[in-house]
């Protein structure tokens, strides 16, 4: 029951009573007790927003935080207060001071048992992806890749499981220190590339790091052809991993190629990992995958995304936004593409200023409250044109309602609170006057 009912750090302290009994160690019961104690997360280098028509290479950190904490030995038994260095006189070689000034031994003075937990789990990982390469039953494969994901967030989730202030066995240290290691480690990576691929040493362009995030690094190398700067992906992760600790090792994933850098986690690219054909067109952190919009605004952005990077069409791009925006103006979109839905999670009371949703379940209660929508439901509904000033929670209507007595659609309300932010967005690295 616990596997199948309970959360991530259930999981987590299974395995570490596990562990610390073969070991022989006794875990403390700690009172879980919110702390106001903060610590810096992961780093982001700033974006160089624009749209790439160049392959930009990815590299990617494998299993980041757990290898930082394999590779630094990082666990609540090697965790040094300051005092004890001195009054062991330890000596340099025995302990690490992390980037946030936190003191962990060696290996090679005691292991830990997060890292030796972690160690078994993306051992585990490795058997089970290894299988699944060589499996070709498609119910076997699934079972094996299911087995593969849930090792890899329970890798995650110690990490995690330390830095959660309301938790079992909290330790600030052990999370400020992973945070911090990764943080010097993206910018390393951003050093070293930028320093050896450059015109002094030869190479025909200075390669720059365009944006970083938690895992990864996106590089424009600066040559047009995929298989080179695929190459060159493979030669700075290689030489970029040659300078870590083992087992932190930054591998070469895929060259995304075009690509749109928007903002800090919203981009678009096409995906290649072979130079032969690219693998799908993906995105993060764009409108094409959030569900509270309407239809509208996911047909219309995932359409410009294809014309823009597949067919390599601007204008074409462009043109279809301003036909759509002409339809919608004209009402010439159907009504389902204009329907929004929203979940009734809470009665009109528990939130704080009235939302369209709920005010439009409770009219339809008085209407006729058998087929109105209750609590747990996704209630579905359009925004009608009313008088002057009125608010968006006294325009919404179910649709329906809106065939059946033929009422006005508010197409100025689609235009300036759903489609305009997500196509200005996407526009805005490409055209001088979006």
């Amino acid at each position: 029951n616990f596997i199948l009912a309970r959360g991530q750090q259930v999981k987590v302290v299974s395995q570490l009573y596990r562990r610390a009994a073969e070991e022989g160690y006794v875990i403390p019961a700690m009172k879980g007790e919110a702390s106001d104690e903060q610590y810096e997360g992961a780093t982001v280098i700033e974006p160089h927003k624009g749209y790439y028509d160049i392959p930009i290479a990815t590299l990617d950190f494998a299993s980041l935080y757990p290898s930082i904490m394999m590779a630094h030995n990082l666990c609540y038994t090697t965790l040094l207060d300051p005092s004890q260095i001195s009054q062991f006189e330890l000596n340099p070689d025995s302990y690490t001071r992390t980037p946030s000034g936190d003191y962990f031994v060696k290996p090679n003075v005691r292991r830990g048992i997060l890292p030796l937990i972690l160690e078994d789990l993306i051992a585990a990982r490795k058997r089970a992806k290894s299988d699944l390469k060589k499996e070709t039953d498609p119910a076997k494969r699934a079972v094996l890749d299911g087995r593969q994901l849930a090792l890899k967030i329970s890798a995650n989730s110690v990490y995690g499981f330390t830095g959660a202030t309301v938790g079992k066995l909290p330790c600030i240290q052990i999370s400020q220190s992973v945070t911090s290691f990764g943080r010097q480690m993206i910018e390393q990576t951003q050093k070293l590339v930028e320093e050896r691929y450059c015109k002094a040493n030869g190479y025909t362009y200075d390669a720059k790091v365009i944006y970083g995030d938690t895992d990864s690094v996106m590089i424009r190398f600066g040559p047009t052809e995929l298989t080179e700067v695929m190459n060159l992906g493979m030669d700075a992760a290689q030489y970029v991993t040659g300078t870590f600790i083992k087992p932190i090792s930054l591998e070469f994933e895929k060259c995304y190629y075009p690509y749109l850098l928007i903002s800090k986690k919203r981009y678009a690219g096409l995906y290649w990992t072979s130079p032969q054909k690219y693998d799908k067109m993906d995105s993060k952190g764009i409108e094409t995958v959030r569900r509270d919009n309407c239809r509208l605004v996911q047909t219309v952005i995932d359409t410009c995304l294809r014309k823009i990077l597949i067919e390599r069409d601007v204008e074409g791009a462009k043109d279809y936004a301003k036909q759509v925006i002409s339809d919608l103006l004209q009402n010439k979109v159907d009504l389902s593409q204009l329907v929004i839905t929203k979940a009734l999670s809470k009665t009109g009371e528990e939130y704080a200023g009235k939302q369209a949703h709920v005010e439009l379940a409770e009219r339809m209660k008085k209407r006729d409250a058998g087929s109105a929508p209750s609590l747990g439901d996704r209630v579905a509904y359009v925004i009608v044109k009313s008088g002057k000033g009125a608010a968006a929670y006294e325009k919404s209507e179910d649709p329906i309602y809106v065939l059946e007595h033929n009422l006005p659609i508010d197409t100025k309300y689609y235009l300036e609170n759903q489609l305009s932010k997500p196509l200005l967005r996407i526009f805005e690295p490409i055209l001088k006057n979006p």
